[in-house]
């Protein structure tokens, strides 16, 4: 606002109080609307033309020396116009703004033409609170030199019932162009968008049209021909606007949410503890809103410590309560973008609040209103397209401060009873899929019965694979809840089906909870079989996950004892192979070999073939370790034949699964015998088989191990290649595999 639009405000807002005149009284008596002049008082409107001013003045009934002070305070309110009013009068807080590196970047390459055909459009969107106005006014203040015939700042009060219209915009920004009162009225209402899009086509402006409502505010504001180029801020991704470059705003990233904290609260305050800085920045979101609040809110009270704050803001409870500064309150921008849905959608936003991980899909969303699933992904569209809601591909993510405030609105309107049958609907559904796509990976299951109704694309394993890993967090959550409530059955099957699954899985980090649980359930359930089977996965998670060999010793030695007593050869087998495996991992060759030939020969008698492999390739293994790399190497290539022979009659991704530590134990029997071209060639091909079934596990195991092998075979420049794509696998990858990787790369690149 700039300070001539606010003196003719105070002072029309000054004489309409000493005429003790109501602004409803005033309009009727001057005949300007009770929103003009509640936007001329609060500096809202540029100041009005001769004409309206006289009409304020015969309805204040104003003598000669008052008219010609309230005309000559509209001469100076509108002697700059807009221009360059969208330059000088920023918000509080444009002078330390922080991060945003890439958008400011893409809007200055948008800039940047000494000639143009056509003007530029940019969609500025995003969250409440993300700063977009923030990062349009500092962009137009950076931007203005090349913009030389005007910088207009226009607030189009998108989330107010009472915005503007598009005429009543167009004809804000003529008169901040100082188009004549004679013009416009030679033109009419009907002619200003011509003549808008006609001055814009002749001159080079920078317009900044702030908190949009929706396309049919902004469109006609957007020129055709011309030089000029439009910013246009909103909540709503304003979808059916064409030819527009958007520009998507997300929170800040870590660093840059610490220095805006920083740079509101002293550097002094913020180097005195860097961890609670971090944590306020964390439980803010990271969202600039919040960061600025918390900020504020600091830098005002100069006897808390920083730490004082992160400990106020570590309740999810009071959270946003906490995030108030002043009359300042992030829950505030979060109301006025709510209570423009609609109500289906204001539904959806607060059962979203139920979703146990950070993120759901359109069937997850579907289950906790009970609608069609084409229903509900158009709601979750609504809501994405208001900017309450972010889409990453087919997933559906609520902010952490949205989160909260929709687990608030959920409270206040909805009742405890409906919440939990929401909850109880999405759990079950979640189970329930869970077991379908995990029996993807159990050599007695396979695709989906032709019966199943899913609501979710489980065609292929890949796919069932995909949605075991997008929902993980959510369908741990269900199973959590399901093994407190009691649902001893439903514990035991859904574990039940990802046995084999979580091979593809390793280092998930949840598999020794998962089958804990499963084996807690399983004894519940008084059924020694079941008791013996999740026993032994758990035997097998606390190894191969956690490596713990002593812990998995104990679950394996109950496992046997139950499955003793259930007469069941087959659990007994794989007790057998879990003890072996622990007491190698415990050097404890002897007991290895014992335990591991004793599970060969009960896999056999029974006919198990997934089992017979897993015995045939620890017997090569423990081979390797006693020193007998090639008798460990006949015995790998043998299983490999023994594979072949099986076919089909062992599931292909088991099969795939062995074929990869095959190769790799391979080739590190090759390494042992200085055979460097194979062990690359073997090495190679375990990554490739890896690579293709989306095991990152195994593929950074595979990685590491090839690197060594091809620096021995001096091509470093292929080791550092393997090694980087080692460290480009993510969360899935073995942890102790990619610190390696890191600390083996770090010497390669060591001068």
């Amino acid at each position: 606002m700039s300070g001539e639009r606010a003196a003719f405000g105070a002072l029309l807002r000054e004489l309409r109080l000493s005429a003790s005149q109501t602004i409803e009284g005033l309009a009727e008596a001057s005949g300007v609307s009770v929103r003009g002049i509640g936007d001329l008082e609060r500096g809202r409107r540029a100041a009005p033309q001769r004409r309206t001013v006289a009409a304020l003045a015969d309805g204040l009934a104003l003598d000669e020396a008052l008219r010609e002070r309230l005309l000559t305070a509209a001469r100076a309110g509108r002697a700059g116009g807009y221009s360059p009013a969208g330059v000088r009068a920023f918000p509080r807080g444009v002078d330390d703004f922080v991060g945003r590196a890439e958008e400011l970047a893409r809007l200055a390459a948008l800039a940047q033409r000494e000639t143009a055909a056509q003007p530029v459009a940019v969609a500025v969107s995003g969250a409440p609170g993300a700063g977009k106005t923030t990062l349009a006014l500092h962009a137009a203040r950076d931007l203005a030199g090349r913009f030389p015939d005007g910088q207009l700042v226009l607030d189009l009060r998108g989330t107010h019932e009472d915005g503007p219209g598009p005429a009543e915009l167009l004809l804000s920004v003529l008169r901040a162009l100082h188009v004549s009162d004679r013009d416009l009225a030679q033109a009419g209402p009907e002619g200003h968008g011509a003549l808008y899009r006609q001055l814009l086509a002749e001159r080079r402006c920078l317009l900044v049209l702030d908190d949009a409502r929706d396309e049919g505010q902004v469109r006609p504001l957007l020129p055709a021909a011309g030089a000029s180029m439009v910013v246009v801020t909103s909540r709503r991704m304003l979808t059916g606007l064409d030819s527009v470059h958007r520009l998507p705003l997300g929170e800040l990233h870590p660093a840059e949410a610490a220095e805006l904290l920083a740079s509101l609260v002293g550097a002094e305050r913020a180097a005195a503890d860097p961890e609670a800085l971090a944590e306020v920045a964390e439980r803010c979101g990271h969202l600039p809103l919040a960061l600025r609040v918390a900020g504020n809110w600091l830098a005002t009270r100069t006897g808390w410590t920083v730490r004082r704050l992160a400990d106020r803001l570590a309740g999810e409870e009071r959270r946003l309560d906490a995030l108030t500064a002043g009359d300042v309150r992030v829950a505030a921008a979060f109301d006025l973008s709510y209570r423009q849905l609609t109500p289906s959608a204001a539904r959806l936003f607060r059962r979203l609040a139920l979703v146990p991980g950070a993120d759901t899909c359109a069937a997850g969303a579907a289950r906790l209103t009970g609608q069609p699933l084409f229903d509900a992904e158009d709601t979750l569209e609504e809501l994405v397209e208001a900017g309450l809601l972010g889409a990453i591909g087919d997933r559906y993510r609520l902010h952490d401060l949205l989160r909260l405030y929709a687990r608030g609105r959920l409270d206040a309107e909805e009742s405890a009873q409906d919440a939990h049958r929401a909850r109880t609907a999405l759990y079950r559904w979640l189970l329930e899929t869970t077991v379908t796509a995990g029996r993807w990976f159990e050599p007695d299951h396979g695709p989906p019965p032709p019966a199943w109704q899913g609501t979710v694309d489980l065609s292929s394993a890949d796919r069932a694979r995909a949605w075991l890993q997008a929902e993980g967090a959510n369908w741990l959550a269900a199973l959590r809840a399901a093994h407190t409530a009691g649902e001893h059955a439903r514990v035991v099957e859904t574990a039940e089906a990802l046995h084999w699954f979580s091979d593809q899985w390793i280092f998930w980090g949840h598999w020794p909870e998962v089958f804990g649980a499963a084996a807690h359930s399983a004894q519940a359930l008084d059924d020694p079989v079941l008791e013996a089977t999740h026993l032994n996965y758990h035997a097998w998670a606390l190894l191969a996950c956690e490596g713990r060999p002593r812990d998995s010793l104990d679950r394996s030695a109950a496992a046997l004892a139950a499955a003793e007593r259930a007469a069941d050869p087959r659990q007994q087998a794989w007790a057998h192979i879990y003890r072996s495996s622990a007491f190698r991992r415990l050097g404890e060759q002897v007991r290895a070999a014992w335990h591991m030939h004793r599970a060969a020969a009960l896999f056999e008698a029974v006919g198990d073939l997934p089992g017979g492999l897993q015995a045939r390739y620890g017997h090569g293994v423990l081979l390797q370790d006693s020193g007998s790399p090639e008798e460990a190497l006949a015995s790998y290539r043998d299983t490999l034949a023994f594979l072949d022979r099986a076919g089909d009659r062992i599931p292909s991704h088991i099969a795939d699964f062995s074929r990869g530590q095959l190769h790799a134990a391979m080739g590190a029997c090759h390494a042992r015998g200085g055979r460097w071209p194979e062990a690359v060639s073997t090495l190679t091909s375990a990554v490739a088989i890896s690579r293709a079934n989306a095991n990152a596990a195994m593929e950074s195991r595979h990685l590491v191990s090839l690197a060594d092998a091809l620096l021995s075979a001096g091509r470093p420049a292929d080791a550092r290649e393997a090694l980087t794509r080692c460290l480009s696998l993510g969360l899935d990858a073995d942890p102790q595999r990619v610190a390696e990787a890191r600390d083996l790369l770090a010497r390669l690149e060591a001068p």
